[in-house]
């Protein structure tokens, strides 16, 4: 079958949205390491946007360790399908991306970091891609990171690429580059500025202090469901399309890119194509952690209970469905300080709507995993933070409550319980008293909490039912 390209763009069924802005006619003034599918379905649209009315921000995808996406960009003009599943599906083609590198074209990367015309360079490359430590700083133990200080001409990491590149702006006099980190880490921004001063350090001072005093590195929060694209997705779009595409990509329709306002001269209007621009990205992340997460979390632990499999299921029970949204809007939400930008009750609408999408598998047994890592972050805190003002807490210790009769049924059955902390909790849930047992845990429940009466109370008080398959008891309060 023909492949996606320039020369098959007219054939394409009209329903398909084409470009908005003359492909032969974009520059390159980004450059992305990790073109995975969350790059191509979420920033890259951003840029496809902007591009329809400033051709200079054409985007080089780099793909360090492997070639199979910049490939298929390559062949494909740098064109790709996005396919919208909603309610409203839709089809249109990016057209994003000036180039394409791989591995072994080190030389050509060089070549573009240290062109005056590419202002911004992004990353997508998970947080283990950065070569950071538990505590969040650089490991200097880390394979790449040993292999950067030894040979900064040919550096392995990511790190090792972004200082070499802004050691090169420095060395030729140039304006360096800002560094838009586009993983979800809390505070990235900070953490990759911390990582890249580090590596700069053993090779050169002064450029270590160039780059903590010069360069831009404003923390970003981005947010978008992005299936895999497999076989039976590829397959899809060729017979909807009539053409092949090896680089066609999906998500929801729901897009967010936060961003920390900061200087770029001349720069792309990244707010013009729906970014947000604030100076409280950190405000933006609790919000998404709780309401978001905390949902999910909470429609996981009881879905599961409920005999449910996916969020889209689990929100259209109408008593799961009503609980989480007052969860949601209530409890939740009234934990959360006022955020430049943002309408808390309208983000929770907007989360609320994302998890009736039936066009979403999202498993719940998938999102179940890691709950002792997760739930301090997810729902405890807020806990925590509605108990200091004096609420009730009945709401939030149900899924809570929930956690625990799900690590009681899954010790009980001796199936996995997928969690750093597996032995400990399974020994917990299968005591006598399963719940002050795990509430006992302090490397969940740190002590003021779990001693505070009005949440141990609720959360011993909400366990029997869920242990009992009377958890739909709970819902209604």
């Amino acid at each position: 079958m023909t492949s996606l390209s320039r020369a098959t763009l007219a054939s394409l069924p009209a329903a398909v949205t084409r470009p908005g802005h003359d492909i032969a006619a974009i520059r390159t003034g980004v450059v992305h390491f990790g073109p995975g599918a969350f790059h191509r379905a979420h920033q890259a649209a951003y840029f496809d946007r902007v591009l329809d009315s400033d051709p200079r921000w054409g985007i080089a995808a780099v793909s360090l360790r492997s070639a199979g996406t910049v490939d298929a960009l390559k062949a494909q003009d740098g064109l790709y399908t996005l396919a919208v599943i909603d309610r409203e599906p839709g089809t249109r083609i990016i057209a994003a991306h000036s180039d394409a590198i791989g591995p072994g074209e080190g030389a050509r990367l060089r070549t573009l970091l240290a062109d005056p015309a590419v202002k911004l360079a992004t990353s997508t490359v998970t947080e283990k891609g950065y070569c950071l430590g538990a505590d969040g700083s650089l490991d200097f133990n880390h394979p790449d990171i040993v292999h950067d200080r030894a040979r900064p001409e040919e550096p392995a990491s990511v790190i090792g690429w972004i200082v070499s590149g802004l050691a090169d702006r420095r060395a030729a006099g140039a304006a360096p580059f800002a560094m838009l980190c586009c993983d979800n880490m809390t505070g990235n921004g900070g953490k990759l500025r911390a990582a890249c001063v580090a590596l700069a350090r053993e090779w050169d001072a002064g450029l270590a202090d160039w780059i903590a005093g010069e360069v831009a590195f404003p923390d970003s929060m981005v947010d978008s469901i992005t299936p895999a694209s497999d076989a039976a997705f590829l397959a899809k779009i060729a017979a909807e399309l009539g053409v092949a595409d090896q680089a066609a990509v999906q998500r929801e329709r729901f897009t967010q890119w936060v961003l920390q306002r900061f200087e770029l001269a001349d720069g792309p209007d990244l707010a013009a194509a729906g970014v947000t621009l604030t100076n409280d990205v950190q405000g933006y992340e609790q919000a998404k952690l709780r309401i978001l997460n905390g949902a999910h979390s909470s429609l996981a632990y009881i879905g599961l209970a409920l005999g449910h499999e996916t969020v889209f299921e689990a929100v259209s029970d109408p008593a799961l469905g009503d609980f989480a949204s007052r969860l949601m809007h209530e409890d939740i939400a009234g934990s959360l300080k006022p955020v430049e930008g943002l309408d808390v009750q309208g983000y929770a609408d907007a989360v609320f709507d994302r998890f009736g999408n039936p066009a979403i598998r999202h498993l719940l047994s998938q999102i179940a995993w890691d709950g002792s890592q997760k739930l301090p972050y997810r729902l405890l805190d807020t806990v925590r933070d509605r108990l200091a003002a004096g609420h009730d807490v009945t709401r939030l210790a149900v899924p809570v409550a929930a956690w625990i009769a799900f690590l009681n049924r899954k010790a009980k059955a001796g199936e996995t319980i997928t969690d750093p902390l597996a032995e400990v909790l399974a020994g917990a849930a299968s005591a006598a008293d399963p719940a002050a047992a795990v509430l006992a845990l302090r490397q969940v429940f740190p002590e003021q909490l779990a001693a505070d009466a009005r949440f141990r109370d609720a959360v011993t008080a909400a366990v029997p039912a869920f242990l009992a398959g009377r958890g739909a008891e709970l819902l209604a309060g």
